[in-house]
């Protein structure tokens, strides 16, 4: 990695975060997948989109899953966001096993561990980059005033203090990648999970968001997996998987 790059004024870590150890230094597990299958009835056939996934990503690990369309990369990614259970195997977040839990538990986790940014950047078009980050709290548990300084904050750590009150159809494509970015990152998520995050973006702008996530894994320690076709993101990570016919492979150390 080249450590020349820029990196993002992010979020102030919270109080207390490093990566978990264990007694002998080795990072402990954020994630621990074993033996994952994850089968599709389409019509009269049985589609197998995962199959026998072993997997472990450490805590603080900076991962890109690489694949062909309908290869498996979404499944998977599917299961390490709470967003689905596997047919079988185990899906362990921490001490947590997600393969196991209910809808509200799986709501929960994803609530309180995990931030997702889309290639679409799924921003609410009536609303301002300041509210779009403030509907990562939609579930009520923050007052309002605290709900916008939080959100004025994230801005701010990706560089878009001056845009809280413009609309996304005012921003660049840029731009708005950067407020979902805010968005996924304001509840100071342990793991920040980005599905082609640079997919609708020109090279130079998928530079620079690629400087900001890479910036925000380092200084907060985040668990970081990006999913992406794009070779040159992918030679960005810490380890590079690929996926292809729901089987997955270690595609060695980036270049």
């Amino acid at each position: 990695m080249n450590t020349s790059r820029p990196t993002s004024t992010s979020l102030p870590a919270p109080a207390g975060t490093t990566r978990p150890t264990t007694a002998s230094g080795a990072t402990d597990p954020m994630y621990t997948l074993t033996a994952v299958t994850k089968t599709y009835q389409q019509k009269k056939r049985t589609v197998k989109a995962l199959d026998g996934v072993d997997l472990v990503i450490p805590a603080g690990q900076m991962v890109a899953i690489q694949g062909p369309t309908g290869g498996g990369k979404s499944t998977l990614l599917q299961m390490l966001g709470a967003l689905d259970r596997p047919t079988s195997g185990t899906v362990r977040l921490g001490d947590s096993e997600l393969s196991a839990a209910g809808d509200h538990a799986l709501a929960a986790a994803r609530a309180r561990e995990i931030g997702f940014v889309f290639q679409g950047f799924n921003l609410i078009p009536t609303l301002t980059a300041a509210e779009n980050v403030e509907t990562a709290f939609a579930d009520g548990s923050t007052h309002r005033a605290e709900r916008r300084d939080k959100a004025k904050a994230a801005l701010a750590s990706v560089g878009l203090a001056e845009r809280a009150d413009h609309l996304p159809s005012e921003l660049s494509g840029g731009q708005q990648q950067r407020v979902a970015i805010a968005r996924a990152l304001v509840k100071e998520p342990s793991v920040l999970l980005a599905d082609e995050p640079t997919g609708s973006l020109d090279e130079a702008t998928r530079d620079e968001i690629m400087d900001l996530l890479e910036g925000v894994w380092r200084d907060r320690g985040l668990t970081l997996v990006i999913v992406t076709h794009d070779s040159a993101v992918a030679r960005r990570a810490q380890r590079r998987l690929r996926i292809a016919g729901g089987e997955l492979a270690e595609l060695g150390p980036a270049a």
